[in-house]
């Protein structure tokens, strides 16, 4: 039996310049639907944010969506959510997304998608809660960022351990088995 009933997808609210971003954003509901897993994410309709939801809503899914009051002014909430969860701002919509999900998938993104995987790591690292995190890497996107965590490692300011809960992965499928399996196995505490 899965350990995952909801993940949160970090992912950026624009399309990227790689039409596969949209193509794995598409695989990765597709295989949450399959795997009877529900969507959490920021609330958005564009971008990479929109494909998640509009695949899983299409494929029978449920979208539980956490988005800040003055993004619904602006008029790019997903009204389409099984839920919408209006929030005051950043730190209320992390903090509701991690309360929602079991797990996080990062797909290609920019600085939004970067502050809620570090701050998932984070709020891990210190013992705030278990819920695996894992970076979906689609032609090679977040190499860089996982060379760079080897480096800060290297250097002394990550531990082994530390660097070790961040999962990577380069399909949906496989993102999925290994969130699931962290998940399974994970206990709540501090990481040093």
């Amino acid at each position: 039996m899965s350990s995952l009933g909801r993940v949160a997808v970090y992912c950026g609210s624009a399309m990227g310049a790689d039409p596969a971003f949209a193509d794995v954003a598409r695989e990765l509901a597709r295989e949450m639907v399959r795997r009877g897993i529900d969507l959490v994410y920021g609330g958005g309709r564009l971008g990479l944010m929109g494909v998640v939801a509009d695949t899983v809503l299409a494929e029978g899914g449920k979208v539980f969506g956490v988005i800040p009051a003055a993004l619904v002014d602006a008029e790019v909430a997903h009204l389409g959510c099984t839920e919408l969860h209006r929030v005051s701002g950043m730190h209320e919509r992390k903090a509701k997304m991690t309360e929602l999900c079991d797990a996080f998938v990062c797909l290609p993104g920019g600085i939004g998608t970067l502050d809620e995987m570090f701050e998932a790591w984070t709020w891990n690292a210190l013992g705030y809660h278990a819920k695996p995190f894992c970076l979906l890497s689609v032609n090679g996107f977040w190499s860089g960022l996982e060379t760079f965590m080897d480096h800060v490692s290297d250097s002394g300011f990550l531990s082994q351990p530390r660097r070790a809960q961040l999962l990577s992965a380069s399909s949906p499928a496989e993102a999925l088995d290994r969130l699931d399996s962290a998940a399974a196995s994970a206990s709540k505490g501090m990481v040093w």
